[in-house]
């Protein structure tokens, strides 16, 4: 490659890397536009000035409580591979992906920064980013999971033309996620050279390890409903506060299935998208447009608050890491260390 070369490559990286963020804030912004062209803005305002103080504030705990519990799931997913990484290091890994997901574009640029984090601190990189993939992985099954369960139980208390739109809807949703997550795969896919595709035949062994052990998967993967029951919890709390009184399992149909829209790598952090998505699925059951995009606002304001806690978190753990030595890593000096040996 030619100096020329060399100098051009990465300021495409940065041009597209910036053309991206573009896209993505300039979705969110027009999505955002057409919302309020349709819905009155004052009204949406008004519900969420009438929240209080109290509630947004037990809503932003019990979201980084129920993160603390991603937290738990993360590593257990990502060890499973053999990627070694202690709680500290995890939750550093995390916080920071956290904060990546919604002012990086798309939730795939959260991702990528606590893979790269991760990393760094992890005994194998394979480990690393085939438990990440997974991790992912099992979020989308979670979500699919508890959609199907709210479908199958919420079809009793709708009539029959209601059902059919909200089946219809869902659908649409799943086949749009679809679409996308194979076409970016086929796209990352293709962005990989020969030279490392054969660089991903280590991820064979992590695959092999995590395969061994499905209990611990299964585990990960209740940890991981678990979070998302805790997040639809505060949702209905949010909803009722703005006036939005619905049943559980409207709810547990609907919520996944807008969070699933959110990983669309057309909006930033699924921001607009999401509340678009959850208004047209419960608009069939009755639920006013207005307030269900109020309680998607107000959710928007806890997840943007707890994204900022988490990356100043994240920010302090690397910060109070003990540094390590020129040329031995902090795994090994600490291995050293416990066992008497000089560095």
């Amino acid at each position: 490659m030619t100096d020329h070369a060399k100098l051009r490559s990465p300021q495409r990286k940065l041009t597209r890397a910036t053309l991206q963020a573009i896209l993505h804030y300039g979705g969110s912004a027009l999505i955002l536009f057409l919302l309020f062209r349709i819905l009155p803005v004052r009204q949406v305002w008004r519900t969420l000035g009438s929240l209080p103080a109290q509630l947004w504030l037990l809503a932003l705990t019990g979201y980084l409580a129920a993160h603390c519990i991603g937290v738990a799931k993360y590593r257990l997913v990502v060890n499973l591979g053999g990627a070694d990484l202690n709680l500290r290091q995890a939750a550093r890994c995390y916080g920071a992906g956290l904060f990546g997901s919604l002012f990086l574009p798309s939730l795939i640029g959260g991702d990528v920064l606590r893979a790269a984090l991760a990393m760094r601190m992890g005994k194998s990189k394979a480990a690393v980013l085939l438990g990440s993939v997974a991790d992912r992985l099992l979020d989308f099954t979670g979500l699919t999971l508890l959609a199907f369960a709210g479908a199958l139980v919420l079809p009793g208390a709708l009539n029959h033309s209601t059902r059919r739109i909200f089946f219809w809807l869902g659908a649409a949703v799943i086949l749009g996620i679809v679409l996308a997550a194979f076409a970016y795969a086929l796209l990352a896919l293709r962005r990989f050279s020969y030279r490392m595709r054969r660089r991903l035949v280590r991820l064979r062994r992590a695959r092999r390890s995590m395969m061994r052990q499905p209990r611990k998967v299964l585990a990960a993967l209740s940890l991981g409903m678990s979070v998302q029951l805790i997040f639809i919890t505060l949702n209905i709390a949010l909803a009722k506060a703005c006036g939005l009184h619905l049943l559980f399992r409207a709810w547990l149909f609907a919520w996944p299935l807008a969070k699933l829209s959110a990983a669309l790598p057309v909006t930033q952090g699924g921001l607009g998208v999401r509340e678009a998505a959850l208004a047209a699925l419960l608009l069939p059951i009755g639920a006013p447009a207005v307030l269900t995009v109020a309680a998607g606002f107000a959710w928007d304001a806890i997840m943007i608050s707890g994204a900022l806690v988490a990356g100043i978190f994240s920010l302090l753990l690397g910060r109070s890491s003990p540094p390590a030595r020129p040329g031995v890593s902090p795994r090994i000096s600490t291995q050293r260390k416990s066992s008497g040996l000089k560095t």
